[in-house]
């Protein structure tokens, strides 16, 4: 492998439109999702390590699920747990790590890739991210992987890059924030939108030069601890720095304000799993359209269901379509599909009258 080759693996969000299977202190990126006897960690990790050495692989997440990443990635060291004492939104997170990584290595190139997406073909991912870690070694380039839309999807961010160019990665128009209906069909009509999976790859060096230039503020907070990173001081520094850091996204920081981001459209099938609704369009489904994990169902008149339970439980359904159906312990919850994007607001309310220990 080589080893100038570096992955930043995110694993610090909570995942409620998940609840209940997903909570602020299990989320589910620690849940075998799909129920394939992995959870969506340890499949990111193993997609990972196909071709980034297994000691350059590092965990930014919370610092309270800590013990659970080193549980379920055995094969990780203390050290590649980066822990965030503070949620502080993407840029300050991936600065730091870009930081611990130059001070390795200052010949690395990194990816940026979430702990909970799907991917299917693991090989064709692996070639689109070492074709954009060749070009980051060749220049200064920031490189993200879009994901050509099959339909206009209004809950995704778009990409819209330039037409001409005789590679397959393209320059970088413009980042377009999630749009209406009518809008997201326009973009699929001009072909030259891509969907934001949040997968970014660049050298470490050019992403470093870009928060001096477009974060100096940020940057120089973070400088500051060059001395401390990978030794035992770094915990010290970072607890007491990291929450004054900008709340701010990377895409705000640094790739709206750069004019050196590149695109290359993903050969791969892409799934964000951000609601019940995207796992449901991913899993198996029986002759009536039920996607079932962890549960031994048996359905009339039940069609197009999300049912999911834990230790392989009965579940009986009659005359129910198109219902989310997630039996955890001591909380079941049944839920129309159609109205998927409003459990927040159920977790919510939960949490206001029965309290924090069911979310």
């Amino acid at each position: 492998m080589n080893k100038n080759y570096y992955a930043v693996l995110m694993a610090g969000g909570v995942g409620s439109r998940f609840w209940p299977i997903s909570t602020s202190a299990y989320p589910k990126q620690f849940h075998d999702m799909l129920g394939t006897g992995d959870t969506l960690i340890q499949k990111t990790f193993k997609r990972l390590n196909r071709f980034v050495p297994t000691e350059n692989i590092l965990i930014l997440t919370n610092e309270r699920y800590n013990d659970l990443v080193l549980e379920q990635l055995p094969a990780v060291k203390q050290e590649q747990v980066v822990l965030e004492p503070a949620m502080r939104n993407t840029a300050p997170c991936i600065l730091y790590a870009a930081l611990k990584i130059h001070k390795m290595n200052p010949d690395g190139v990194m990816i940026v890739a979430p702990s909970d997406h799907w991917i299917e073909n693991e090989k064709a991912f692996e070639t689109d991210v070492v074709s954009c870690f060749d070009a980051c070694e060749q220049e200064a380039a920031l490189c993200t992987l879009g994901i050509t839309p099959t339909f206009p999807n209004t809950g995704f961010g778009y990409i819209e890059f330039e037409k001409e160019g005789k590679t397959n990665l393209k320059k970088v128009d413009q980042f377009r924030e999630k749009p209406n209906y009518e809008t997201a069909k326009d973009f699929l009509n001009q072909g030259n939108f891509l969907w934001n999976a949040g997968i970014f790859m660049w050298s470490v060096t050019t992403i470093i030069n870009a928060f001096k230039t477009h974060q100096k503020e940020l940057y120089e907070l973070f400088e500051e601890g060059i001395s401390a990173y990978n030794t035992d001081a770094e915990a010290t520094f970072i607890k007491e720095n990291y929450p004054k850091a900008e709340n701010i996204s990377i895409d705000y920081a640094i790739l709206e304000k750069s004019k050196s981001i590149y695109v290359l459209p993903a050969s791969f099938d892409w799934n964000d799993l951000g609601t019940w609704g995207s796992l449901y369009e991913k899993l198996d489904k029986d002759a009536e359209r039920n996607a079932v994990v962890n549960a031994r169902v048996l359905a009339d008149e039940a069609h197009g269901n999300m049912i999911r339970s834990s230790g392989d439980k009965i579940v009986v359904v009659d005359g129910l379509d198109d219902y989310i159906i997630v039996d955890k312990e001591n909380v079941l919850l049944i839920y129309p599909k159609a109205k998927e994007q409003d459990i927040k607001q159920v977790l919510n309310a939960v949490r206001a009258k029965f309290g924090d220990e069911y979310a």
